[in-house]
Order: C-alpha cells, then structure tokens, then sequence
C-alpha cells in the first residue's frame, strides 16, 4: 500500500509541469507555482563592432506562464548582456525599464515587472542565463500579445531611455519559433 501511495504521488508532480521535445514545466517548491517554458528562447542582437570587433549586446528572450492554483499570468523573460560588459556594472539594465516589442510593426510596449524571479512569483530561476554577468528581466503580458508574437515574421525589440536600441533577431530562430508556437499550444488560454 505504501508503495502505491508513493508511485501516485510521484505521477501526479510528474505531471504538475508540462514536458515535450519544445516545453517544460517544473514546480516551484519554493513557492508552489507551477511554470511552463519554452525550451529554447529566442535571440536577439544589437551589432556594436564600432566599440571593439564581434562586439553585440544580446537578449535572450522566452515565454513563461505562471500557474497559481488556476490563476495564470504569463511573462517574457530577458537574458540581458553584452559582449564588452564589465559584470561589476549595473548598466546592463540602462533602458529595459519599459521597452517595446515590435511585432510585424504593431508596437507592444511593456513595462518591467521585475529584476529577478520572485516578481513573477518563483523561487528560483527559470531559464538558464546566458553568461553568469547577464541581468534578468521580466515583463507580464497577455496571451494574446504572445501569439501575435509568434505570428509575426519580423520582431525586433526597442529599448526606451536616453540611448534607445533595436535589437534584431539572430537568425531565422527556427527552433525558438516553433518552441514558442509550442508553448501557446500548451496554454490554457
């Protein structure tokens, strides 16, 4: 009986998180949520070889929806960095107060929601950040605003402040793209 109890209760964590070949999901034990991700997040870049050779500043950019006993929200997180950083500075998030998405050029601005995972409720981080000087952000957004998103076959991002930059995506972000499809998939909404 007591092996039984067991093997429930593991299928049942097994299945809090979503898992396939494009998404995860995993249960914050910290925090109770249970948060489903695209596996492969999106690159963008903004090409600064004027400063020193191969210079860019680089975003990584992936979906999360946030499940809170049946209350969902749903973020993009930002892997924030460059090239030339000196990991001591803060200067990394010099503009991504707000920023604007531009989806086939329909603007989505979004305004931060936090610097690290517990502004959307998470103990710990989600994504894996891209160099361990990178800085994180997270902006909510709407369902609707992610499938646009996805939709869209040009997305650049505008950062806002004194120096705004438009960062372009890296490739053709097949993997991210379908990844991100995925992930609407799986939401409930």
């Amino acid at each position: 009986m007591k092996y039984i109890i067991v093997a429930v209760v593991l299928v049942s964590l097994g299945s809090c998180g979503a898992s396939s070949e494009r998404i995860s999901g995993k249960l914050d034990v910290g925090t109770g949520v249970t948060i489903t991700y695209s596996r492969t997040p999106m690159v963008f870049y903004v090409d600064k070889s004027g400063q020193a050779a191969y210079a860019r500043n680089v975003l990584y950019v992936g979906p999360l929806e946030v499940n809170r006993m049946g209350r969902f929200r749903y973020y993009l997180w930002l892997g924030i960095w460059n090239t030339l950083q000196d990991p001591i500075s803060g200067k990394s998030r010099d503009g991504f107060e707000s920023i604007v998405i531009y989806a086939d050029g329909e603007p989505l601005p979004l305004e931060v929601s936090g610097w690290s995972p517990d502004s959307i409720g998470a103990s710990e981080d989600v994504y894996i950040r891209p160099v361990s000087s990178a800085a994180d952000a997270y902006y909510e957004v709407t369902i609707d605003q992610l499938r646009l998103i996805a939709a869209s076959s040009d997305v650049r991002i505008q950062t806002t402040g004194i120096r705004p930059q438009v960062y372009e995506p890296w490739d053709a972000q097949q993997s991210a793209r379908l990844g991100l499809k995925a992930f609407l998939e799986e939401s409930v909404y």
